[in-house]
């Protein structure tokens, strides 16, 4: 049996530490573990601990590390920049999605057709933990706060741009594409991105992809370019 998965962001590399208030509860009250019992903790940085438990109190568990390792740095830095959603719910289980297939960077986009503005970081970002934790992983995905079209399209950070929209066009399958260590794709609003968006992004260096010969929803979308992209090649 695995043990149970925490996450606690600074942690030491050894000795004896206190859990947050929120993790002792949840160790505590609801997993109803004691003195003696193991857990392992990541920072969200490639940093895990495995600990034995110490002191039981159900706002500060004290626990002591029995072992410490890192966990390597994904190879493929995959960032996915996604227009926010009229519906925040299918964002919610979009992000949660992804973190499990291994997305590295998360860019929420507001785009010329973007319907909602608004973005509730602080609950994405527990949504993002819980996902890592969820599928075991010791690496958090960097979750940036909303951004402009123009604005990430402008950033020069990765080599490798990727653009996938309903225009016709030609287009590269997704499935087909080959790239280094880092490759960005911005997925579009529920009405696609502008003609003048698609043309701004290929100015700068953006390649056109397909997804399909279906027309996904944005999050359905988000979750196939991630999966293809965390497993080519």
């Amino acid at each position: 049996m695995s043990l149970p998965f925490f996450y606690q962001p600074s942690l030491p590399n050894s000795g004896r530490f206190i859990l947050t208030e929120e993790t002792s509860k949840h160790c505590v009250q609801v997993l109803r573990m004691k003195n003696g019992d193991s857990l392992q903790i990541t920072d969200g940085e490639g940093k895990l601990l495995e600990a034995l438990i110490v002191s039981d109190h159900k706002k500060y568990c004290e626990v002591q590390i029995s072992s410490f390792s890192i966990v390597t740095k994904p190879l493929k830095e995959i960032c996915l920049g996604i227009s926010l959603l009229k519906n925040a719910s299918r964002l919610e289980w979009l992000f949660e999605k992804i973190t499990e297939l291994g997305i590295c960077v998360i860019i929420p986009m507001k785009c010329n057709r973007t319907e909602k503005q608004q973005f509730r970081y602080d609950r994405m970002k527990n949504i993002l933990i819980s996902a890592m934790l969820q599928s075991k992983q010791a690496w958090l995905p960097i979750l940036k706060e909303p951004c402009d079209f123009m604005d990430i399209v402008n950033n020069k950070q990765y080599k490798n741009k990727l653009i996938a929209h309903c225009e016709v066009a030609e287009k590269t399958m997704l499935s087909k594409i080959i790239f280094d260590n880092q490759v960005q794709i911005l997925i579009g609003p529920e009405g696609d991105f502008t003609p003048s968006e698609i043309e701004y992004a290929i100015q700068n260096g953006y390649k056109e992809v397909s997804l399909g010969v279906n027309r996904l929803r944005t999050e359905t979308a988000g979750i196939v370019a991630t999966t293809l992209l965390v497993n080519s090649d």
